[in-house]
């Protein structure tokens, strides 16, 4: 994907302990719904569940017809640049899964001519990884973690079997695999050449 800026910014989870963050850069120009698919690939989500991206009041999202009037407006028809373009401040918000609700915090650090021999995403740095999917949510996923530990928690068996017996919130994720799918993602989204008529 060719963009003459790129924004810089951080993606952390809110209310997780251990912290799960991720540095990337984007282009300026990209369309919403694929900055959605790239904090799906730089978090390891499964992208099975609704989101929105709010920015100030505004949210944008994959629009429901039968939910009428007040929904998202598509991210599909909406770029990085226009989305804070009329925005105050240097964070907007990113959640995925309204049941679950995994809140992201998105601050920006600045905006600064792209690398004309880089590719986006691009990942910068990456800590901690995140909790399994389906797993209750910030508050749901502490407790589970709580009970892991405790074998006479009653909860216990319910944790191992949403978790797993080897699960440890402080394993770190694996950058490789993060820079192959950004790979993934900047070739899938490189402009095609125009064939000549």
């Amino acid at each position: 994907m060719s963009n003459a800026f790129v924004v810089h910014m951080t993606i952390t989870l809110d209310d997780v302990t251990p912290a799960v963050t991720r540095m990337i850069e984007v282009p300026l120009g990209i369309r919403l719904d694929r900055l959605h698919t790239t904090f799906q690939e730089a978090l390891g989500w499964t992208d099975s569940h609704l989101w929105e991206l709010t920015f100030g009041r505004t949210g944008f999202g994959i629009p429901d017809p039968p939910y009428g009037f007040g929904g998202p407006l598509d991210a599909r028809k909406t770029t990085l640049a226009e989305a804070l373009e009329g925005m105050r401040g240097k964070t907007f918000q990113y959640l995925y899964d309204f049941g679950d609700g995994w809140e992201h915090s998105v601050r920006i650090h600045g905006i600064a001519p792209a690398d004309l021999q880089g590719r986006y995403p691009r990942l910068l740095e990456a800590s901690g990884m995140r909790p399994p999917e389906d797993s209750g949510g910030p508050w749901g996923y502490a407790e589970k973690l709580e009970a892991l530990t405790d074998p006479s928690h009653e909860y216990h068996e319910e944790a191992l079997d949403a978790l797993g017996d080897d699960h440890d919130p402080h394993t770190q994720p694996n950058i490789e695999v993060i820079h192959a799918r950004f790979a993934a993602l900047a070739k899938k989204w490189a402009p095609r050449p125009r064939k000549p008529k």
